[in-house]
């Protein structure tokens, strides 16, 4: 059996783990790296994360992160180090003086307007040079917005975003003009799944240009729609090999439970083929940007909008 060649970034999850109460012993965190630094390309420093969670990072975030850091490289690790919107820029100078390879985190939960405003700021005052090319690589922590993807001159960049609607039955489809598709301008999410039917943006429920285009994109991505339809059964009742529980078992053992039955293979009853189909997006959404280093762009970011046109 050959083996797959690919680069695996770790990030720390210390904002995931923020959000759940928890916290990470960075000892246990360097031993992880350390006993899997042959397949490990990247890892994140542990940064600290604000206690409140849309807040700005602080002088104290700040200089707990950048002990970490230290502490990390102490125990013979170079992991990437993170400044946080909010932070003293003070900082992030230190970081661009004595690294290549910076990240930029703190935005989950901020507006686009916020973040464009300090990204500016970030990138036209300290990570640019006066031609408006990157002085360092940067990698943007939970950054989504494509038009904040598409103006400043990231190295690289993580989303959840691609996960999150597909597990929700949504996927990803860029807007269609003259022909061509247009990954660099936003999308459309579109759910696709039998049980959300009732959904306003369903592919079901769109205008009938919108659903042309939809399928269009489907079809010339190589996925199909699908079909499914949901019928109640005996909770004893043994599953077939195109059929699946479409609800938690009722607490009453008389009660009939749903199935989904599979009739064609498609998104509307794949996980699976939505994961893929919304990584097909940002693949071909990098196919369309410039080779890095590439320069900052000038003027204001533009809006998600756009559309379907035949």
């Amino acid at each position: 059996m050959s083996c797959v060649s690919v680069d695996v970034f770790l990030d720390s999850g210390a904002f995931t783990a923020w959000t759940k109460g928890m916290e990470i012993d960075i000892q246990k965190y360097i031993e992880f790296i350390k006993q899997n630094q042959d397949v490990i390309t990247v890892y994140a420093n542990l940064d600290v994360i604000s206690k409140d969670r849309f807040s700005m990072g602080t002088k104290e975030s700040a200089e707990l992160t950048l002990r970490n850091q230290k502490i990390m490289e102490e125990a013979g690790l170079s992991p990437l180090p993170v400044f946080h919107i909010g932070e003293p820029f003070e900082y992030l100078e230190y970081y661009i003086n004595h690294y290549d390879y910076i990240g930029l985190g703190g935005m989950v939960g901020k507006s686009k307007q916020t973040l464009s405003s300090w990204l500016d700021v970030v990138f036209r005052q300290y990570i640019c040079d006066e031609r408006g090319y990157p002085k360092v690589k940067v990698h943007g922590f939970g950054l989504t917005s494509i038009p904040l993807m598409v103006k400043y001159p990231w190295y690289s960049v993580d989303s959840g975003t691609w996960m999150k609607e597909a597990v929700t039955g949504k996927v990803m489809v860029p807007y269609l003009r003259q022909g061509k598709w247009i990954y660099d301008e936003g999308y459309w999410t579109i759910g696709v799944t039998e049980r959300k039917k009732k959904e306003k943006y369903h592919v079901a429920n769109l205008p009938l240009l919108k659903r042309k285009v939809v399928l269009r994109y489907f079809e010339e991505m190589g996925f199909p729609l699908g079909k499914s339809r949901f019928e109640k059964v005996p909770q004893t009742y043994q599953l077939k090999d195109n059929e699946r529980w479409a609800e938690k078992k009722p607490t009453d053992p008389h009660e009939k439970r749903l199935i989904e039955i599979i009739e064609e293979p498609g998104l509307c009853n794949s996980d699976v083929l939505r994961h893929k189909l919304n990584i097909l997006f940002f693949q071909n959404l990098q196919k369309c940007l410039p080779k890095w280093p590439r320069p900052l762009k000038k003027g204001r970011i533009k809006k998600e909008g756009g559309g379907f046109e035949l």
